[in-house]
């Protein structure tokens, strides 16, 4: 069978960190290694923002595709919209020469209104994955402003597509809730998470690995500089420590989250933390399990997460974690067993909850054993056997739906819608 994996704003071989790569992009990548593993074709399909080569192989039955659809260069998230249609030609003409495929499975919803595009034309199934949803984000935390273009769209693909994977079971209720998805279509599989990368080791070693202190208590915060992952509550809750010696590492960041940075500087310096503090910036995915080993306790204090992975990652190299009982992050974090789940979306109970973890080493390597244990479900050989199980039932499903084979060729009507503005 003949994938096309379709992350159209970003490339899952960027670096993580940075104002559009985090957790979708290991996702997209990490799925993908996996299915080609199990014998799938699979191509991932992207714009093209730099002088890199069209095609790029990635492993054995898997390649990187690169799209011309706008300036070659990087460009804001938004401005891509425009060059859609672009790409989607692209992708068909592309899907044209070398497809067919069977299968089309889009990230994202820009990507899903061009996924949606091709799986018409090629008359296969199109599976959508979100990861985030615009009107739970502008629900999560005020002063979000995702646009409505962004939420009509989202509905418009979660009515039309042959299923869609929910990474939690409170993201399959707010699909249902507040974009009326059908509850046949919608299919909990969670984010995998590669447990032989990510897995314990002596916090010692990995702190003098990255020359951090021995003996001070190290608090960990890992992904993108945006408001949304609650960076202010989180800076807050170092203030009101009990601990006046942990240090916070914050672990994530490129220059377009420069301001953010800043106003968290000033922040911090303003609560008298600044030498408690530390900004690494982004680091390559490679490095990330040293910094969950040397850590104490990892800190997730988000308005909003769809899955949570940075906490996975963390309990996987058997760290306890700290987080908001927010979307998937209830699911992932067992509450009082791995970590705990904080309600309130304010620094006093984070404060309360750090401290019992900080003042107990016993305790913290009881919810570290428990943390890894707690993730072997996470496994990518599940999840990707999971993926691929639903990739067979949408077949049949479409096919039967149809009354046609799951494929075919570019069609005059595709051709014409592709050309509207999304």
């Amino acid at each position: 069978m003949r994938i096309a994996m379709v992350s159209a704003h970003t490339s899952p071989l960027a670096p993580l960190g940075g104002r559009e790569t985090g957790g979708m992009n290991v996702y997209v990548l990490e799925l993908s290694r996996e299915l080609a593993r199990l014998g799938y074709t699979v191509d991932i399909f992207t714009r093209l923002d730099g002088d890199l080569p069209a095609t790029e192989p990635v492993a054995p039955g898997l390649r990187l595709v690169r799209l011309p659809a706008g300036p070659p260069r990087p460009i804001e998230k938004e401005a891509i919209i425009a060059h859609l249609p672009g790409f989607a030609r692209a992708l068909r003409d592309f899907a044209h020469t070398e497809g067919p495929y069977e299968i089309v499975h889009s990230h994202y919803w820009q990507s899903g209104w061009a996924g949606q595009q091709l799986a018409r034309a090629l008359r296969a199934p199109h599976i959508v994955m979100f990861h985030t949803l615009g009107e739970v984000k502008n629900r999560a935390r005020f002063g979000e402003d995702e646009p409505r273009l962004r939420i009509r769209h989202e509905r418009a693909i979660a009515r039309r597509a042959t299923a869609i994977v929910a990474a939690s079971s409170h993201e399959r209720q707010l699909l249902e809730r507040y974009y009326g998805a059908d509850p046949a279509r919608v299919h909990v599989i969670p984010c995998g998470i590669d447990l032989d990368l990510f897995q314990p080791r002596p916090r010692e070693a990995a702190r003098a690995e990255l020359g951090l202190p021995a003996d001070r208590p190290i608090l960990l915060w890992v992904g993108r500089l945006e408001k949304l992952k609650g960076l202010e509550i989180l800076l807050d809750t170092v203030a009101g420590l009990e601990r006046r010696d942990a240090l916070l590492l914050i672990v994530g960041g490129d220059d377009r989250a420069a301001t953010l940075r800043r106003e968290l500087e000033a922040r911090a310096a303003s609560l008298g933390i600044a030498e408690r503090v530390r900004f690494t910036g982004a680091v390559d995915h490679q490095r990330l399990p040293a910094f969950y080993a040397a850590a104490d306790v990892c800190v997730v204090p988000s308005f909003y997460e769809s899955f949570g992975l940075v906490a996975v990652e963390a309990m996987a190299c058997g760290t306890p974690v700290v987080a908001s009982r927010v979307g998937g992050l209830a699911s992932t974090v067992i509450d009082g067993v791995t970590g705990y789940l904080i309600p309130w979306r304010c620094p006093e109970p984070f404060a309360e909850k750090l401290d019992v973890l900080l003042a107990n080493p016993e305790l913290r390597a009881n919810f570290g054993r428990a943390a890894r244990a707690a993730v072997e479900r996470f496994r990518w050989s599940t999840i990707g056997l999971r993926i691929a199980d639903l990739y067979d039932a949408a077949r049949h499903e479409f096919a039967d739906r149809a009354g046609i084979a799951p494929s075919g060729l570019p069609n005059e009507a595709w051709e014409t819608a592709i050309l509207a503005a999304p």
